[in-house]
């Protein structure tokens, strides 16, 4: 069987927290909530691949690892090192990408690289 990623989701303790996180610290775009009447869970705008999403899951933690590519690896380091958790420092990997982790509020590990 051959299967192909289509949506990421991550649950977290406060959606209202996540949802300011991604969007002022990493500059994410959420696409909507649902229910619409009291969200607990957004998608966010991807331009590729698959769809993201966080969801609040009250008395859980999700501690997951999700990859990002992005154009610009150097620049998305300088704005967001001093206001994150850092997991791995930018470093340049063996197999020529570039590459940092962090963790989100939730402990879940975001990895971006180039």
């Amino acid at each position: 069987m051959k299967t192909r990623l289509n949506h990421v989701r991550v649950n977290v303790s406060d959606i209202n927290k996540a949802l300011e996180w991604y969007e002022e610290i990493l500059g994410f775009q959420n696409d909507g909530g649902w229910p619409l009447d009291n969200p607990t869970y957004y998608d966010f705008v991807s331009e590729e691949g698959a769809k993201f999403a966080i969801m609040e899951v009250k008395g859980e933690k999700s501690h997951g690892r999700l990859n990002f590519q992005v154009d610009n690896i150097d620049e998305l380091w300088e704005a967001i090192k001093d206001k994150v958790e850092i997991v791995e420092p930018l470093f340049d990997t063996p197999w020529g990408t570039r590459k940092f982790t962090i963790m989100d509020l939730d402990g879940n590990e975001l990895g971006f690289g180039r």
